[in-house]
Parts: structure tokens; C-alpha cells; sequence
């Protein structure tokens, strides 16, 4: 069976701030027993040991520990890891997601060059850089996904890089930022469907979100274009069709599906877990409905096998033309 575990380092003592303090006044949801075919292997092998040692040396966060990832175990005992830039401290309060909220610290100016020396040094062939909302910046920290971006290819010439951005609402020009630093992949979450925005996704709005990967694609139109989003929130099978024509009209490349599991009891609910042959069903429907490469499974996640999947949409994008 899954579990979710925790990894990081917690203060001690009454000081110790809560992880989700606009949380803390929900009452307890229940958690549904899991089911067989959700299993994962525990963290613990020598290559996962060397690189924890990595992360912390480079002192970086990534969003395998701070969203309590079930694949942390497989990615980081084949030296893969996803790194969540502008700190571990989001501005949005998201009713899914285990990332601290509250008010983030100052931007590293330093964290480039760090995040660019860890790549080289765990010999990274294709490496995710993701982030914290961060709302409170005037560009949501798009100029910091361009010098990360920078650095890494200064370092590691040969790596591919993909970027999984927040959706930079109200920020003009920052979407412009970053895809003039010519990232490989551009990915951007819509998480759920539209009717569950205002309870899962409240600070989001669905419609900016499938907008702003169109316009990735309008800006540089050869830039491979992605998004996921989870299922067992509650949503219809109807409403996820609609999410992939919607994507698919934005011209979107990529669509990962993946079962939601609820971080702690103060989260949103987990309503269903999804079988396999549903997932099964989706990709197929995805695919029909034109997308380059599809990954549907309970443990699909954005990041999950992200290098393999690169060479996999290459290959399904000139096999196109």
C-alpha cells in the first residue's frame, strides 16, 4: 500500500509553525483505505542515500519531498529529482497540495548556480524545475525560472530542461520570460476540472491556466507543451473528456492523469480511487484525441519518468511529420 513519507526535517517544539495553518480550523476528513493495486517501494537504497546527500549539499528543495510524491523511492534510487524553485513556502493555500503556506522568504539569487551544479553533478539528462506560487513577486518568479534555466545549460550543455511554472495570474509578461529562455518542455498543472476550482484550486482560475499554455505554444512553436491533472476529487468522467478537448484546442502536447491521495486529514477528501482500467480508458481517449504522448495511472505523476517521456514525445512528434 502507499504511504506518504515524510522526509523532511521539522522543527521541534512549541515554536514550530504548522505546515497548513489555513487549514487547522477544517475538521478532520476520512481517509479511504487504499487499494491494492496503489503500491509503491519504500525510500531507503544507497543511490536514493546519495541523492538526499546532493539535495541537501546544494542545500535546494524539491517538490518530491515537500508534496510528499509515492514515487520518491523509484526517482531518487535512479538519481532523478524534481527541483521547486523560490523556496518551499507558497502563496496560494490549495486544498490538495502538502507545500507550506504562509509568506515566502526573499529569492536566492544564489539558487541558480546551485540547482545548475546538482544537475551536473547527478549527471541529469533531462532534469524538471518547478516552483512555489509566489504571488507576491511582480513578475510570480518567471526572471528566476530564466536565470535556473541559464545556469543549467551553462553547466550541462547537453540536459534538457523542463519547466512545471505556476500559472502567473495577473502577471503580465512573465509567461514572455520564460519561454525566451527557451526551455525544452513548458508545463503547466490544471489539477482538477472547472467545477471543482473554488474548493480545490480556489487562487487558480481554469480558463488563465489552459490560456497560458496556448500561449506558450503561440510563442515558441516548437517548444513541447504540458499539463496533468488528478483524478478522484470528485470530478465526472464528462468533465475530464472536457479538460482534454480543452487542452487539445490549446494545442497542448503532453497530458499526464494521476490519482489524487490525500496528504493529511485536513486536506480535501479522496471521493474514489480510480481503477486501472479507467485510467487505461482515458489514455486511450486521449490519445484519439490527438495527443502526442498520454500517461495515465494511479501513480502517474507531472515529474514521474519526465526524461523518459521527453524521447518518447520527440520520437511521437517527427513520427507526425
Amino acid at each position: 500500500m502507499v504511504t506518504l513519507i515524510n522526509t523532511l526535517e521539522r522543527p521541534a517544539g512549541n515554536d514550530a509553525r504548522p505546515r497548513h495553518p489555513e487549514k487547522a480550523h477544517r475538521p478532520d476528513s476520512p481517509v479511504l483505505r487504499k487499494p491494492d493495486w496503489i503500491r509503491v517501494r519504500a525510500p531507503g537504497s544507497p543511490v536514493w542515500a546519495e541523492t538526499r546527500d546532493i539535495v541537501r549539499e546544494n542545500k535546494l528543495v524539491t517538490v518530491c519531498e515537500e508534496a510528499s510524491c509515492p514515487n520518491v523511492g523509484e526517482c531518487w534510487s535512479k538519481k532523478h529529482a524534481s527541483f521547486m524553485i523560490l523556496g518551499d513556502t507558497c502563496t496560494r493555500a490549495c486544498a490538495f497540495c502538502n507545500v507550506k503556506t504562509g509568506i515566502p522568504g526573499a529569492v536566492d539569487p544564489e539558487e541558480p548556480e546551485r540547482v545548475a551544479n546538482a544537475v551536473a553533478k547527478m549527471g541529469l539528462n533531462h532534469v524538471v524545475v518547478t516552483s512555489v506560487d509566489r504571488d507576491d513577486l511582480a513578475d510570480g518568479g518567471a526572471g528566476h525560472f530564466a536565470a535556473v534555466i541559464r545556469a543549467i545549460r551553462d553547466g550541462s550543455p547537453d540536459t534538457t530542461i523542463e519547466v512545471l511554472t505556476p500559472d502567473f495570474l495577473r502577471k503580465d509578461g512573465a509567461l514572455e520570460i520564460v519561454a525566451e529562455a527557451r526551455p525544452d518542455v513548458f508545463n503547466h498543472n490544471l489539477e482538477t476540472v472547472p467545477s471543482l476550482y473554488l474548493t480545490v484550486r480556489p487562487g487558480a482560475r481554469y480558463f488563465h491556466s489552459i490560456r497560458l499554455l496556448q500561449h506558450a505554444k503561440e510563442l515558441d512553436p516548437q517548444i513541447f507543451t504540458k499539463s496533468g491533472m488528478m483524478v478522484g476529487l470528485g470530478e465526472s468522467r464528462n468533465e475530464v473528456l472536457q479538460v482534454m478537448d480543452d487542452l487539445r484546442a490549446a494545442d497542448v502536447d503532453f497530458l499526464t492523469i494521476g490519482q489524487y491521495l490525500q496528504p493529511t486529514r485536513k486536506h480535501h477528501p479522496v471521493e474514489e480511487f480510480v481503477t486501472p482500467e479507467a485510467f487505461r480508458s482515458y489514455e486511450t481517449i486521449a490519445y484519439a484525441k490527438g495527443f502526442h504522448l498520454v500517461s495515465a495511472s494511479p501513480l502517474t505523476r507531472s515529474s514521474h519518468h519526465a526524461g523518459e517521456d521527453f524521447a518518447r514525445l520527440k520520437a511521437a512528434r517527427a513520427a507526425r511529420h
